[in-house]
């Protein structure tokens, strides 16, 4: 079963943002998504609290235990998994990446961040699974800043993802209500944006193209 890890070693970076979007449009495109949250601060939990048991489901695990849930959660009907993890947590991280099929990880275009990165692009070289840097929360309209960004992550040996998650308001409007940016402003810049971002992230998988209903 396809599997998702959003891992990244520097806070702020958008994970649980990412993990919350890509398992909720897999739900809106008619996948059962599961997103299991081993952070220790909950979030992505608080914000299926908000949406009172509106998929997708959020359940949490302790990184001994995240290859357990993986596999009962398969037995349990999910066709995605996307696993969400804190920062500055090797265990965690490392937890993810070994039951994954995937790993994204996302990135601010600052030189901190992008510092940051080195670490898990080793961790993910260790382990030998496909990675890609995905840019998030940047100015939108800033190509240089990303060509240049994307340029140096490509060198750690973790390429950047075709498409970015820049800034935008909808994602902060969205998540204080519990929502996502698809669900309050589907033709939106920001759900075209994630709605891209799924669509690639399905071919990475051997995923079937999603096909999405018009929003009215």
């Amino acid at each position: 079963m396809p599997t998702i890890a959003i891992i990244s070693q520097k806070g702020g970076a958008g994970k649980t943002t990412l993990a919350l979007h890509l398992a909720a449009i897999a739900q809106e495109a008619g996948r059962v998504a599961l997103i299991i949250d081993t952070d220790p601060q909950a979030t992505a939990s608080q914000w299926a609290a908000w949406r009172q048991d509106q998929p997708p489901e959020v359940i949490d695990s302790p990184p001994p235990r995240l290859a357990a849930k993986v596999a009962a959660a398969e037995g349990q009907g999910a066709e995605l998994i996307v696993i969400d993890t804190p920062p500055h947590a090797d265990s965690a991280a490392r937890a993810a990446v070994e039951v994954a099929d995937l790993v994204l990880i996302p990135c601010r275009p600052s030189a901190f961040d992008l510092a940051a990165i080195q670490t898990t692009a080793k961790l993910v070289q260790l382990l030998r699974k496909p990675a890609f840097v995905v840019f998030t929360a940047g100015p939108p309209n800033a190509a240089r800043v990303y060509a240049e960004a994307g340029e140096l992550v490509d060198s750690y040996g973790t390429p950047p993802a075709p498409v970015i998650l820049p800034d935008r308001a909808a994602y902060r409007h969205a998540s204080a209500e519990g929502r996502t940016v698809t669900e309050l402003e589907p033709e939106g810049r920001a759900a075209a944006e994630i709605r891209d971002l799924y669509k690639w992230t399905c071919r990475q998988l051997d995923m079937p193209a999603p096909r999405f209903r018009k929003a009215v």
